[in-house]
């Protein structure tokens, strides 16, 4: 196991994902509420993955 992780904060901040995400039109917000969603997914197992995608999602423009 690894014990140099980066903390969603420090990623999120460090310039060249900045400068990344704002070329690909990501939206930061979004991106740590998809991410802080998989998170509890993980943490949560008997969560279904539809509620990945379900109606929150959408409302933060994260489903297709």
């Amino acid at each position: 196991m690894c014990t140099n992780e980066i903390r969603l904060d420090e990623l999120l901040s460090d310039p060249m994902v900045q400068l990344l995400m704002q070329r690909d039109r990501v939206d930061p917000k979004g991106l740590r509420w998809m991410l802080e969603r998989a998170a509890a997914r993980v943490s949560d197992p008997s969560l279904s993955p539809a509620y990945m995608v379900g109606h929150e999602g959408c409302e933060q423009q994260m489903c297709v």
